[in-house]
């Protein structure tokens, strides 16, 4: 039997007391908006978009807040959070993020509706923000799937792979494991999966009862993250396209890949449609929304200021 690895990653960069510290969730999130600012200044500067560079960094703060942290967590409210069995108990528990519960799709919508306020606001073309926008976007959805990974959530489908994984955050979601180790309430769970980190009596209890199941959030940082990155900067930097088009083919490759990545995840318990996972689903909307941005460019036949050549010359529209 292969002795598959048992995740024992601590979600604190550094505790200043049990519970209390800098979580690796929340470094992903600052390396994001830091990394995502430093690259779109970088094409801003290089006249890929209509927005000034002096603008990028005032952009990218309020993105940050309105677009990723606010759609974010509506999102996760609506498309998760309402079907779950703790709805509305305690009332509050809308605004309790630091419980965790952020939806990428609420995320992306986010950005989008708030890019359309900062273009008509600062009178800039809204799809010439975007097409920048989700260039820089891959990098934040690669942090935080890495980030996911070092949580120990949003874990995959069970698998015999010789890379599979036991995660104990399986515990939460089954009660049959948790009545073999004698554990009653999730505090107690959480208070278990500490101690089994620096206990190798309490390690070698888990592996008895979890199940091996595929890395999936690492194959979620490959594939919306990597990939996604690498064909959207190579379009940017190497096609002269419309604009819209680059944004309508982030929607469509995002969707394209978070479906083949769900395909690995356990699904979620709180909705499915069919055979298509919560995740699955949306994303096919988002695949018509990117067709109507796609459609938008190639009707509209407007470019930016300086854009670049097949072969990497620039070339005014």
């Amino acid at each position: 039997m292969l002795a598959f690895y048992l995740h024992s990653l601590s979600p604190f960069l550094f505790e200043f007391r049990p519970g209390i510290g800098l979580r690796w969730y929340g470094l992903a999130y600052v390396l994001s908006f830091l990394l995502g600012f430093l690259l779109y200044k970088r094409l801003a500067g290089r006249g890929y978009t209509d927005l000034p560079p002096a603008q990028v960094s005032d952009f990218i703060t309020w993105a940050a807040v309105f677009g990723v942290f606010v759609g974010g967590r509506i999102g996760w409210i609506v498309f998760y959070g309402l079907k779950q069995d703790h709805a509305f108990d305690p009332w509050w528990w809308p605004v309790e993020v630091w419980k965790g519960g952020m939806s990428s799709h609420g995320g992306i919508i986010g950005l989008a509706l708030f890019t359309l306020y900062w273009s008509r606001r600062h009178r800039v073309s809204w799809t010439s923000i975007g097409d920048c926008l989700v260039v820089v976007a891959p990098i934040g959805l690669f942090l935080v799937r890495v980030a996911n990974f070092i949580n120990g959530e949003l874990f995959g489908r069970i698998a015999n792979v010789p890379w599979a994984m036991l995660f104990p955050a399986e515990l939460y979601d089954d009660l049959g494991m948790r009545d073999r180790l004698g554990l009653r309430s999730n505090e107690e769970v959480s208070g278990y999966i500490e101690a089994a980190r620096h206990t190798p009596e309490l390690a070698a209890e888990l592996r008895t009862v979890l199940t091996p199941r595929h890395p999936s959030q690492l194959y979620e940082a490959a594939l919306e993250g990597l990939v996604l990155f690498g064909i959207l900067y190579w379009m940017r930097t190497r096609l002269r396209l419309p604009r819209g088009v680059l944004t309508g083919a982030f929607f469509v490759l995002y969707a394209l890949l978070r479906i083949i990545g769900e395909f690995f995840r356990e699904p979620d318990r709180a909705w499915s449609v069919g055979p298509l996972s919560a995740g699955q689903f949306l994303s096919l909307f988002m695949i018509l929304i990117g067709g109507v941005f796609v459609a938008y460019g190639l009707r509209t036949r407007e470019y930016e200021r300086a854009v670049a050549s097949p072969k990497g010359r620039p070339a005014t529209a």
